[in-house]
């Protein structure tokens, strides 16, 4: 997995070739391959259209970490980052003229700037964020508690009349708490509209969809187009797109142990297992297929993410190779 990568799952070469290609890149990254490595790198290169594009891939996973490596003048280094805080800054400040004058409403104003705006420049003009591998616990002003889990950002506009959190990316955990004002409690993400009745309950955000776990009380949905609605009870969860509610399913224990800082597996192959794990990682963290449908069981510390593939290894039979210090791959036992 690749955080802000613009590859799509589709798009993405195979692991193999993903991996060969990254041999490569360490290979040649410090500049003292041979004349003979880089003519094979090339004769690599044009075997296959599918080769290239995973050079791509390392490319653009390799692009963030590299600069740090390579700039040997530390001052250098901090006036680069001083300039990037500036720019952000300047970036806030831009993105809240743009809401002031957009006057489209919460709910066009959301599918807008979800439609083009990156969620790493969303998290600046959010209320709270959190970054990979981070997560938070805030207290609302209604006593209410969330917590916002890797690369998260949220809006909270509370009003005489509402209680609204505003989900732009991530996942988070809500408990709510009664509200002397007898205010209604609702969660909105691009695919729809959520609405607790006392309780406790998870909402994670993928590409087109929004997943809903329900731990306490209940959950009344209504999507975003199409105007369908459910009402979700305890130990149940369900998946929504802007057009429809698929159908309940018992609810993930996974999505509400985060919380607590542990990825829990019950019998789930070690591919799902893996992707979760690459969420609280920077970089490349991938499977190898011979090995991805190996089954795993246990719970593992979200916050060590090192330590929870060496318990893999040490339960399974795979081994963890490393390339380079962002790319990282579970492969099979030779």
């Amino acid at each position: 997995m690749k955080h802000g990568s613009s590859f799509s799952s589709s798009s993405t070469p195979p692991h193999a070739v993903l991996m060969q290609a990254a041999e490569w890149y360490a290979c040649l990254r410090d500049g003292k391959a041979s004349a003979e490595q880089r003519s094979a790198w090339q004769s690599w290169l044009k075997q296959d259209e599918m080769h290239s594009t995973a050079w791509r891939y390392v490319e653009e996973v390799s692009r963030s970490f590299e600069p740090v490596r390579s700039v040997p003048d530390s001052r250098c280094v901090v006036e680069k980052l001083h300039t990037a805080n500036e720019r952000l800054h300047q970036r806030r400040r831009v993105l809240a003229g743009v809401v002031a004058l957009a006057g489209t409403g919460v709910a066009s104003w959301l599918s807008w700037r979800q439609s083009w705006l990156p969620s790493s420049v969303l998290a600046l003009a959010a209320d709270h964020s959190t970054q990979t591998g981070e997560q938070n616990q805030i207290v609302l002003a209604d006593g209410s508690r969330l917590w916002l889990n890797t690369s998260s950002a949220i809006d909270v506009k509370f009003t005489a009349q509402a209680r609204h959190i505003v989900l732009m990316s991530g996942e988070i955990f809500i408990q709510t708490a009664k509200d002397d004002m007898d205010r209604p409690f609702t969660v909105q993400t691009p695919q729809g509209y959520m609405r607790a009745l006392g309780t406790q309950f998870n909402v994670r955000m993928d590409q087109d969809c929004t997943q809903l776990a329900v731990y306490e009380g209940a959950v009344q949905v209504s999507t975003a187009k199409g105007q369908n609605t459910a009402t979700v009870q305890a130990g149940k969860q369900v998946h929504f797109s802007a057009q429809r509610i698929r159908h309940s399913m018992d609810a993930e224990q996974a999505r509400e142990a985060w919380t607590k800082g542990v990825l829990v597996a019950d019998n789930i192959a070690l591919r799902s297992v893996i992707k979760e794990l690459g969420r609280y990682r920077k970089g490349y963290l991938g499977v190898d297929d011979a090995v991805a449908d190996l089954k795993v069981y246990g719970s593992f510390p979200i916050h060590d993410t090192d330590r929870v593939l060496k318990m893999l290894a040490s339960a399974l039979p795979i081994r963890i190779d490393q390339p380079m210090p962002w790319w990282t791959s579970v492969q099979a036992l030779d």
